[in-house]
């Protein structure tokens, strides 16, 4: 089964021309059967193009989900149509008694920001909070995952002199680790950040397992005992021109910034100009996002999806 999108977001067209299998609302209503209900927070400016690169990375799963998008707040963006916003997106507020089997929470460009001067910190602890008790399993990616970690188990960043852009090499940690069943022994992920947390902090916490590690990025994949929180430094959802953009877009803003590593063909941004940037990680992350909706939400979850069932389920009480 494939993941249900509304008929009129634009994800449905670019992604059905790309010959994924997407299910548009009216058909999905059709079936009956108990979809997997999974919220999307997404907290990048540009919110089209993250929507897109998360429902790409969902739409392998043999399971129905249905998809709700979510924003943390109201305000008017800069870099995505109101109309769109208005006609496909949920604020927080507005679906907060509600309960979700999964839930993905985007990173967002606040990598130099402490914590406690992000404007919507306080609501974003709030949604931390309420998915303990109202989500089966919540993914973070990149920033949200550093900012979980500070939340929950005090886990402070550490900021980098220069910013960590490139595809790195890792290796999984535990054979048998059904999140990274699949994988190969050594996969690339692309990192764009300027934090990371180190090895001994994540460590320093019993509840917490390292299951896939880089020797030039850091720690990258890391998941709870009870499979309720997973966090994901790099980018598995990037698209093949992600990196590039960005590192254009810091030339263009004067940052100077390091050549994205292992990226370009002969490490030269120029060439992008006749050939496309070496994209070798979209097998992995599809694979990724696969096995957390199997095992992490679908074998999990309670087929009576409210607050009490979810404890029930996770707990075997």
């Amino acid at each position: 089964m494939p993941i249900k999108i509304p008929d009129q977001l634009p994800a449905l067209s670019i992604l059905g021309n790309e010959n994924i299998f997407v299910m548009s609302e009216h058909r999905a209503a059709n079936q009956d059967i108990r979809p997997m209900k999974v919220a999307i927070l997404n907290l990048m400016p540009n919110k089209i193009e993250t929507e897109v690169q998360i429902l790409r990375m969902l739409s392998n799963t043999p399971l129905q989900i249905n998809i709700d998008l979510l924003r943390i707040h109201a305000n008017p963006s800069k870099n995505t149509p109101n109309a769109h916003l208005n006609s496909f997106y949920r604020l927080f507020d507005d679906v907060k008694s509600q309960q979700y089997d999964g839930m993905i929470v985007t990173g967002a460009p606040l990598g130099l920001k402490n914590y406690e001067d992000v404007t919507y910190w306080n609501k974003i602890q709030e949604v931390f909070n309420w998915a303990q008790s109202n989500v089966v399993s919540t993914m973070y990616l990149c920033w949200a995952a550093h900012a979980a970690l500070f939340h929950h188990y005090g886990l402070n960043r550490q900021l980098r002199e220069r910013k960590l852009s490139g595809v790195y090499t890792h290796q999984t940690k535990f054979p048998n680790e059904k999140l990274t069943r699949g994988f190969d022994d050594e996969f690339w992920v692309p990192h764009s950040r300027y934090a990371e947390v180190s090895t001994s902090d994540y460590q320093s916490i019993d509840q917490l397992n390292i299951l896939g590690e880089s020797a030039q990025a850091g720690v990258y994949l890391v998941a709870s005992d009870d499979k309720r929180q997973v966090f994901v430094t790099g980018h598995p959802e990037y698209d093949p021109t992600t990196l590039d953009e960005e590192y254009r877009r810091d030339v263009a803003a004067g940052i100077h910034p390091d050549i994205p590593l292992n990226y370009y063909n002969n490490d030269d941004p120029n060439e992008h100009t006749t050939n496309k940037p070496n994209s070798k990680w979209r097998s992995h992350g599809s694979l990724l996002f696969n096995n957390w909706i199997n095992y992490y939400v679908y074998q999990i979850t309670p087929y009576q999806l409210d607050a009490e069932h979810i404890q029930t389920s996770i707990t075997g009480e």
